[in-house]
Formats: C-alpha cells, structure tokens, sequence
C-alpha cells in the first residue's frame, strides 16, 4: 500500500511538471497569412464603387466581423501596379492599404513597418475601381506581425495588451524565431496570429499552421 501511494505521488508530481510546462509555453496559436488587401471608407467607397454601394460578403476571416469581399479595386504607385487587391469588410473611418515590403518595390514605395491604423506619415497611391479613382495621401503601411488574443486567454496565460513577444513560426526545414511580436487583447478578438506574405514565404509557413511564444520581451 505505501509502495503504491509513492507511486501515484510520483505521477501526480511528473503529470503536474508537464502540465505546467505546457502552460508555460503559452496557447497552440492558429496563423493567418495575409496577402495584400485594403480597407476603405465610406467616402472611398463611394468614390470607387458608386455612391451608396456596399461590399458584397465572399467569406469570412479568423476575426469576428471581419470578411473578404467580393470587390476588388487596383492600386497605382510610381512605378507599378497592382490588379485585383481584395477589400476587406467592414468599412473603416480611414482607408488603409496594407502591402508587403516585396509589393513595395512594384509599385515604387516604401511602406513603413507599422500598426494598424498607425498611417501618419505614410506613402500614398493611386485607388482605382470600376466606377472611379482616388489618389490617396498617407494610407500605405506593411502591417506589423501581431497577434490577435481574447482578455480571457490573456488572463489566462499572464499576457497584457500592447506585450512585445517572440514566436516560433515555419517548416521544420526553415522555421525562425519572429521577434517584436505585438500582442493585441480585447474581448472583441479570436486568437490568431498575422504574418505577411514574405514573412510566411521566408520561413515556409502557411495558413492554418500553429505557432507559439516562446519569449517576451522584458520591460
């Protein structure tokens, strides 16, 4: 009877470490390649689409609201440009391309590393849909990798909003640790992490994989 009672202490204590050891990895965090896209407002919409139009659902994204739209607009910069950019719905209050840096390079700007939303002194280009243009001022950005997290999981594994985090992300083959990962926290948002599209080629990453944390950045 003590023999037995030892043993089941030692697998409560070796189940208990390798639970532990797996909470301190952090959640299995589902990826979202993202190819170029634009977000429009109203007023863009209008001017593109025709006055009083409204996005067409394709399907939906990882984010709750958040969807691909049937419509597609192309952008124009000063030295290339590119057809068939998907909208993203819902309407934003500001239009806001997001390219990679490699699209950078057609169209002959460069997009600063940003947040979304962050577009003070960015780049602009020309839209153009199928009812009209608009050459728009300060509206290009690549986006910053980040990671979208529910207050509840944050709560759960000692995570804030706006926390620097590195990630382990790729093929076996070619996978790398992303650092200066932003993590995002609100209840509105469903666990996923973005990456662009270079981002994704350079470590062989795709949709659908899962990444995790394996670092913070200390304060």
């Amino acid at each position: 009877m003590a023999e037995s009672a030892v043993g089941r202490g030692k697998l409560i204590k070796l189940v208990t470490r390798l639970v532990l050891e797996e909470l301190a990895k952090g959640p299995k965090i589902p990826l979202g390649v993202s190819n170029r896209h634009i977000h429009l407002n109203r007023g863009d919409m209008d001017a593109l689409f025709g006055e009083g139009s409204e996005l067409t659902r394709r399907n939906d994204l990882g984010q709750p609201g958040q969807y691909a739209a049937e419509e597609t607009v192309s952008v124009k910069g000063p030295k290339g440009r590119l057809d068939k950019v998907r909208v993203l719905g819902p309407l934003r209050p500001d239009t806001q391309l997001e390219i990679s840096l490699s699209d950078g390079f057609l169209l002959g700007v460069r997009p600063p590393v940003r947040e979304s939303g962050k577009l003070d002194g960015t780049p602009g280009v020309e839209i153009i849909g199928p009812k009209g243009s608009v050459k728009k001022e300060g509206c290009v950005i690549a986006a910053l990798r980040h990671i979208h997290m529910s207050d509840r999981e944050a709560a759960f594994y000692g995570f804030s909003d706006k926390e620097i985090v590195d990630v382990e992300a790729g093929s076996p083959e070619r996978s790398a640790v992303f650092r200066g990962v932003l993590l995002r926290v609100s209840d509105k948002y469903a666990l996923e992490m973005h990456i662009d599209t270079d981002e994704a080629n350079a470590v062989g990453a795709k949709n659908g994989d899962f990444v995790r944390i394996v670092g913070r950045e200390k304060s």
